[in-house]
């Protein structure tokens, strides 16, 4: 099976001809229909994630590796043990796989096992950068319904992340007062699934015009340019006061400094940080005690949030973003544009 494998950190993937994976016991074998091309695989593929301030968190690769963990196939072969999968058809695979035996997986945390014994699919483990992928149990393999092969992957990631998100920003239906940082893939994204799941338009804050007139267009009850003079007013004027629940897709030192002022979110609000942008800020603890606010972080989804995301999904009530659609053989040449900055929407990978 050919695959395009990272063999040192931050320089090109390599294509290869590995051996086909072999599913025994309760494995089930998927032939890679499309995979989405997340910034997680920017960082995997440098080896590092940025922390601010030259500071860096290393994730070097061990090992080569297949990256890919939004991963959508086609069911090829069964492990023997397996009863309830139907050859021949195409689902999304989990991919945050822990050790299965720790207390966070004994306890609908396998998403939050120890790295030192995670076998994430496309993290750990090969993923969808390769032809076919072995995922280790049917109970991480979800029915996507009619969303599109080229959607479908995204949401084991991206849309289960913002889902995790939003179900932390404790959020009622029909909130007028909930903005979302990112109009970006990401943003979008979890624009669709906070009206199918609550029902709430919220408001959407970018740094790009373009992006914002797509937020709009996709159902933000408001738009704000935070780099324009008085941003912060709007918000608190148009939320009457500051916003109940911020969720940030950038995560960065500037979106997190908007968020924190009095203008941004309100006494009691809870701000909820997703994105991965990087950098530091310092934070009066007195203000946190004085305002009585939450601060979130959010790292992927469990497998119930998985399973209540892909019952909205199956059921056809999320509308679908665009995705734009690449060969694998252009996965160097992606991860360079998604680094630069040059795909501003979601983008995924076909062994077509």
């Amino acid at each position: 099976m050919k695959a395009y494998k990272v063999f040192e950190n931050g320089k090109p993937l390599k294509e290869v001809e590995i051996e086909k994976p072999k599913p025994s016991g309760n494995e089930i074998l998927l032939k890679t229909v499309a995979c989405g091309v997340c910034h997680s695989d920017v960082h995997i593929h440098e080896g590092y994630f940025d922390l601010g301030n030259g500071a860096q968190l290393p994730v070097p690769v061990m090992e080569p590796l297949a990256m890919g963990h939004e991963i959508y196939g086609e069911v090829v072969e069964l492990g023997d043990n397996v009863t309830n999968i139907e050859l021949g058809k195409k689902y999304v695979a989990y991919p945050w796989i822990g050790c299965g035996e720790c207390e966070d997986c004994l306890n609908d945390r396998e998403h939050y096992c120890s790295p030192l014994s995670t076998r994430n699919l496309g993290i750990n483990v090969d993923g969808g950068y390769g032809e076919y992928v072995l995922v280790p149990d049917s109970k991480y393999l979800f029915d996507a319904g009619n969303a599109p092969d080229e959607i479908a992957g995204s949401y084991a990631c991206r849309g289960l992340t913002a889902y995790s998100a939003l179900k932390k920003a404790n959020l009622k239906k029909g909130q007028n007062s909930v903005v979302i940082i990112s109009a970006g893939g990401l943003g979008l994204l979890a624009l669709k699934i906070i009206q199918a799941a609550y029902s709430i338009n919220p408001i959407v804050i970018d740094i790009d015009d373009e992006k914002l007139r797509i937020a709009k267009k996709s159902g933000a009850s408001n738009i704000v340019n935070s780099l324009n003079e008085g941003a912060a007013e709007e918000v608190a004027k148009l939320t009457d006061g500051g916003a109940t629940s911020v969720i940030d897709f950038v995560g960065s030192s500037k979106t997190f400094e908007f968020a924190s002022t009095l203008f941004g979110l309100k006494r009691g609000g809870t701000y909820v940080i997703v994105g991965l942008f990087g950098g530091q800020s310092a934070v009066q603890l007195p203000m946190i005690t004085l305002t009585a606010r939450t601060i979130n972080g959010v790292y992927v989804g469990s497998l119930q949030e998985m399973t209540e995301l892909m019952k909205l999904v199956k059921e056809g009530k999320i509308d679908h973003v665009d995705v734009e659609k690449r060969n694998i053989n252009t996965a160097n040449k992606t991860l360079e544009d998604l680094k630069g900055g040059k795909i501003s929407g979601l983008v995924c990978l076909t062994h077509e």
